[in-house]
């Protein structure tokens, strides 16, 4: 390879490596943004597991539609994954999750998909689910405006008997180097689902890691319609639910793309350093040549 190659190899892996560099540490600023967004609302959502504990023991809680067991004929699955690439396999381990969990029960006629992000809604639209929905998640936030209408599409399509169940696999933030794909059950909900939520939102060292679930819940006295209570708690702790499930995507998306991107930023620079060896190297022998060259020739007139 000419020499002029290897330099140009050279410019270019460089330029790649400023990319991926600049790619990581803005990724690595959005993770902590959206992580700390999880934690901050984690009180708000241990208050309403305790809420959901004390109302447990009440009949009107397993009466309720948003809380009844059905037998599992119909149901929706909610996929949450990204609109952008460059993240590693964050999307394709969500993608796996979800299908593994439908196989071991449904048949893909008997499936509605609610997809909220491109990956996932092309993954099921090519392999002929139905896709009642779909949204962009191409901010780095979590619209409340999503999470209101899918709240809302969900609790009325599962109170109306349209499903028996509602999933929605998405990408468990466990820490920086670790996303684990998850299929998690919202509907019908339950305490047991809740509390393994408000458990999965505790990192597994920090000051959040002592806070635990009411270990021992106690009904609440209600004075009024039991129902109407039931009614203004459940609908919001759905959507509690499902907002700390699409800020544990964002927060594993944007961690599996800075460690992506770490990767490719290192090997860039190992690229960039055997390229130069190289370049040295063909250096080295030019200039030798070249040398044996200019001596030989003066050989040659001095005789």
């Amino acid at each position: 390879m000419a020499l002029k190659d290897i330099k140009s190899k050279i410019q270019a892996t460089q330029r790649t490596h400023k990319v991926t560099k600049a790619m990581e540490a803005v990724s690595a600023v959005k993770m902590r943004k959206t992580q700390q967004a999880a934690l901050a609302g984690r009180p708000y959502a241990r208050a309403a597991l305790s809420i959901l504990a004390r109302l447990s023991g009440s009949v009107h809680l397993s009466e309720h539609p948003l809380a009844e067991e059905r037998n599992v004929k119909r149901a929706a699955l909610v996929i949450i994954t990204s609109d952008k690439g460059l993240a590693g396999s964050v999307n394709s381990g969500v993608i796996k999750a979800a299908v593994e969990a439908l196989a071991e029960s449904l048949p893909r006629e008997e499936v509605t998909v609610y997809a909220f992000g491109k990956k996932g809604e092309e993954y099921f639209a090519r392999r002929g689910y139905r896709v009642a929905e779909a949204f962009e998640n191409k901010r780095d936030d979590v619209p409340r405006s999503v999470v209101k209408r899918f709240t809302k599409d969900l609790t009325e399509a599962f109170a109306a008997g349209e499903y028996d169940e509602v999933l929605v696999a998405y990408s468990r933030f466990r820490s920086t180097f670790e996303q684990v794909p998850t299929v998690h059950r919202l509907l019908p909900l339950s305490l047991e689902s809740v509390t393994q939520l408000v458990q999965d939102i505790v990192p597994q060292k920090g000051k959040w890691s002592e806070l635990r679930a009411p270990a021992s819940p106690m009904e609440y006295l209600v004075e009024g319609a039991y129902e109407d209570v039931l009614d203004a708690v459940i609908p919001r702790l759905v959507s509690a639910s499902l907002y700390h499930l699409l800020l544990e995507s964002k927060a594993s998306e944007h961690s599996a793309r800075m460690v992506a991107m770490k990767n490719a930023s290192d090997k860039s620079k190992e690229v960039t350093q055997d390229l130069t060896r190289k370049y040295n190297k063909a250096r080295q022998a030019a200039i030798t040549r070249e040398v044996s060259e200019i001596v030989g020739g003066r050989e040659a007139l001095a005789t």
